[in-house]
């Protein structure tokens, strides 16, 4: 504190001090100003300005650090959904495959299944044809053999008198009551 004070003495012994005024020399009293505010700066702030960096440098660190833990997460959650994305990949592809193969085999099952009620429809049609044919053979056999009975029987009344007539009834009553005999 001495030289702070000897400073001040020294300064009054100047020649140019004889008096009060402003000193028009600005770069002594510019020199002289900023030395006094940086060396009461230094002296009185040097416990703030040092509380004040560690705090930054700590709230830095610690931001730093975070930064660097939510990195590792984000990396972290970025590999997970990635191993995700290739199982669903591979899902969706096993799926895709296992799709195609069914979509094939029921487009096989509808050909095959196309091609049997073809079959059986032709067989239908068949069978429908032959049952038709039948019927129609019987159809004409019913009636050739109605035309023939009708023939017959006007070639029977026309040749038969009533004497052969009757006889002919009897013989036939005679046969059924014959067969109705055997069939009880």
């Amino acid at each position: 504190m001495k030289n702070v004070t000897d400073s001040f003495v020294f300064l009054g012994h100047w020649p140019s001090a004889g008096s009060f005024g402003f000193n028009t020399d600005i770069l002594a009293t510019n020199l002289i100003n900023l030395s006094v505010v940086i060396g009461v700066l230094i002296f009185f702030g040097k416990g703030v300005l040092s509380d004040l960096l560690d705090n930054r440098k700590q709230r830095i660190l610690n931001t730093i650090r975070n930064s660097e833990e939510l990195r590792g997460k984000a990396i972290e959650q970025l590999e997970k959904a990635r191993a995700h994305l290739r199982k669903v990949e591979m899902e969706a592809d096993q799926f895709r495959v296992n799709r195609y193969s069914e979509i094939e085999r029921d487009k096989m099952n509808l050909i095959n299944s196309t091609y049997k009620t073809l079959e059986q429809l032709e067989n239908y049609k068949n069978e429908t044809f032959h049952f038709e044919q039948q019927r129609a053979i019987n159809q004409v056999r019913q009636r050739v053999f109605q035309q023939a009975l009708q023939g017959a029987l006007e070639t029977l009344n026309s040749c038969l008198n009533n004497e052969l007539h009757l006889r002919t009834i009897n013989a036939n009553i005679d046969m059924f009551g014959a067969m109705k005999e055997i069939t009880d």
